[in-house]
């Protein structure tokens, strides 16, 4: 399907769909630019796409997937795709897989997440059908480890492809096994970002694997960016002709152009008229590494992050201080629990291992976190919040969705205000 130029895709979504109607009703006739454009505001966006009446498609439901987002708010999001605008996505998608390291004969074991109208394993089984190179496709699901442990084995697997927690796992059950999976040539994660505290458990199980992310998309915003070569797995760029990718100060809401300035994340989609993609915050946050060639770095969640009174605890940032005083990488996993107990609000730093952590350790990173963040120990001084908290577990007892697999990385057990 060929993009729209901007102009008559604001035109068709304004005509076609309530929601677009309402919200471009102080817009020119004619729309030129994305600036005009004010960004999508998704609690507003979701509640029009609701079922009988759907305020926000452009057209009926008649020829269409429809997949539901993975997330957590417990909120169902239903994202309808026409049958060419799923074609045209997996198939681009599909070309990102070679830029990702895909080769042509490998065997892939497609290891996401299935069922339940979630996307994950559909989308990426039809991207390695629609791939511009010969692959076998192995299409696993969410299996036992100990299946695709075997399945390596057994059919020579050489790339598996996942959620950062399924390959974790498998990782962690070869170490257990003693055993090692020198086929695997590619790790390709997607779903979520791949963090540091999962690299040597992939490198203990899979020694000869490189690892890329294999191409940024959502079941809401649809296509955002293809794979970059590279030792920055966090990379990506627009795919040309398809998405125009922007990001925007987090105060502001104004398009930043300058390199290392982190932004939201806010995709268009050039070809997705059944439900318009238009200006539309991912959630995720970004800068860039080269504008002219739409290529961003991923940096985290635009809400990620917990706040202990008034301190907040970003989620990337606690987890560098961790990991940068962890010299044995004993660490496998993170996730910050808060929680309310005598009248205060705390942290608990939910940490996973595969191999006992020394005594001690969770002292010494607990003084880090203080170093690195003072105001947290200044108002435990002040008894306004509790001392913070290292709870060890074993990496698989770190909680995901029971549904995606995805690490939870912050969890509220607070009770209602």
């Amino acid at each position: 399907m060929p993009a729209k130029p901007l102009p008559e895709l604001v035109d068709f979504a304004r005509r076609n769909s309530p929601f677009y109607a309402e919200l471009y009703r102080d817009l020119p006739p004619r729309v030129e630019h994305l600036t005009q454009l004010p960004l999508i505001e998704q609690s507003a966006f979701w509640a029009a796409n609701s079922w009988p009446d759907n305020r926000l498609l452009t057209g009926p439901l008649t020829d269409a997937g429809v997949y539901k987002t993975g997330g957590t708010s417990g909120v169902p999001k239903f994202s309808p795709w026409s049958r060419t605008e799923h074609t045209d996505s997996v198939t681009a998608f599909g070309a990102g897989l070679v830029q990702a390291g895909l080769k042509p004969g490998h065997r892939v074991a497609n290891l996401f997440w299935a069922g339940e109208l979630y996307g994950g394993f559909l989308y990426i089984e039809n991207a390695l059908h629609h791939a511009p190179v010969d692959n076998v496709r192995l299409p696993v699901g969410a299996a036992p480890d100990a299946y695709v442990a075997g399945l390596i084995q057994d059919f020579g697997v050489d790339v598996l492809a996942g959620e950062p927690m399924k390959l974790s796992s498998v990782a962690e059950h070869l170490v257990k096994e003693g055993k090692v999976a020198e086929r695997i040539e590619l790790l390709l994660f997607g779903g979520d970002l791949l963090f540091a505290d999962l690299r040597p458990i992939l490198s203990r199980a899979f020694p000869n694997a490189a690892i890329s992310s294999i191409g940024y998309a959502s079941v809401d915003a649809g296509l955002v960016g293809a794979p970059v070569p590279g030792d920055d797995v966090r990379v990506h760029e627009a795919f040309p002709n398809r998405t125009v990718v922007e990001l925007v100060d987090d105060t502001t809401g104004e398009p930043i152009t300058e390199q290392g300035v982190p932004g939201r994340v806010v995709v268009t989609n050039l070809f997705r008229t059944l439900m318009p993609i238009l200006r539309y915050p991912t959630g995720d946050r970004a800068e860039w590494v080269d504008v002219e060639r739409g290529r961003f770095r991923l940096v985290g969640r635009s809400t990620e992050g917990a706040r202990v009174g008034t301190v907040a605890m970003p989620t990337e940032e606690i987890r560098a201080v961790l990991l940068a005083h962890d010299p044995e990488q004993i660490i496998s996993g993170m996730q910050m629990v808060q929680r309310r107990w005598d009248g205060k609000d705390g942290l608990i730093l939910r940490l996973g291992y595969t191999e006992e952590p020394p005594a001690g350790l969770a002292g010494q990173l607990v003084e880090a976190v203080y170093k690195a963040r003072p105001l947290y120990p200044d108002d435990v001084a002040a008894d306004v919040i509790h001392d913070l908290v290292v709870e060890w577990v074993p990496r698989s007892e770190l909680v995901t969705n029971p549904r995606t697999g995805k690490l939870q990385q912050v969890i509220d057990e607070r009770p209602p205000a």
